[in-house]
């Protein structure tokens, strides 16, 4: 969940002012039309409204000009500060691909990297719940991984249940995806029954909404962002509740804002919570395991 870093580019009036008229252009000027986005920006909205290659659009193969208008309403899009994976419509997670757009938030690397814990701390389990599932990448991309185990995934927001219910059907997999708060929606008879809980949970404080880039700050849901006013609030729910659900032996795996690490570590303390780092160093997980 953590927000990227890079901030929108600043508009440049060059493609604005730039008349293609009814003529083709290359592939090569368009992309040069556009100096304030960076390069792999550009070239990725120019896939997405040609449909082409990058090989082919590096070459300087012709643009007819219906693309070029939607090339260029795309970077209109981009420069408001729309998430470049918004217009795109899809990212890759794990093994798979996810539709995102604004009702869900758009998945990190360190999310990623959540799912590459998860799926290396379990051995053939049978029962997998994810929390705050979102488009529903975590969830999906662990049945994928495990298909012989039974998935569900819950969300509070109906419009993130819907579009993770649209994912799951087009990856053809078979995920129960619930409305509700945390562990709410589950069937009782999961209690003390689940081997893995995963969750990328909101971890932001209130007061850090004000900070965040405006690319996430103006299009990201917030109430995937934000828990409360310190921002550990919905781990401590997790913690609190996890225990009920996990078999003997069963792990819990959260993503946490960098900050927390000693506070969440506490919370998890009754299943010895242990935090790692992510791949730039920060704090960024939380493992938990249920007591044999």
């Amino acid at each position: 969940m953590r927000p990227e870093k890079d901030s929108v580019p600043t508009t440049d009036n060059r493609l604005r002012t730039t008349d293609y008229g009814l003529r083709t252009t290359s592939s090569t000027d368009l992309l040069r039309s556009v100096p304030d986005l960076p390069d792999h920006e550009a070239r990725r909205l120019l896939e997405t409204a040609t449909g082409r290659s990058w090989t082919d659009l590096l070459l300087g193969v012709e643009v007819a000009a219906e693309e070029i208008e939607v090339f260029r309403a795309l970077v209109e899009r981009r420069r408001s500060g729309e998430p470049l994976q918004y217009i795109e419509g899809s990212v890759p997670f794990g093994p798979i691909e996810v539709a995102v757009d604004p009702r869900v938030l758009v998945p990190r690397p360190e999310t990623e990297q959540l799912y590459e814990i998860a799926e290396a701390v379990v051995e053939d389990p049978l029962v997998i719940v994810d929390l705050c599932t979102g488009s529903g990448n975590l969830a999906i991309a662990l049945k994928h991984r495990f298909p012989t185990a039974t998935v569900y995934a819950t969300d509070i927001s109906s419009d993130a249940v819907d579009l993770a219910r649209e994912n799951a059907r087009d990856a053809g997999l078979d995920v129960t995806i619930l409305l509700g708060d945390l562990f709410e929606p589950l069937p009782g008879n999961l209690r003390g029954r689940v081997d893995l809980i995963v969750s990328n949970p909101p971890y932001l404080a209130a007061a850090e909404v004000a900070d965040l880039p405006v690319d996430v700050r103006d299009h990201e849901p917030t109430m995937a962002l934000v828990a409360g006013p310190v921002g550990d609030e919905v781990l401590a729910r997790i913690a609190e509740a996890a225990p009920d659900w996990l078999r003997p032996g069963g792990v819990v795996v959260c993503e946490i804002s960098e900050f927390h690490g000693s506070v969440v570590a506490g919370h998890f303390a009754s299943l010895r919570g242990d935090i790692q780092r992510d791949l730039s160093g920060k704090e960024r997980f939380v493992i938990g395991a249920a007591p044999q």
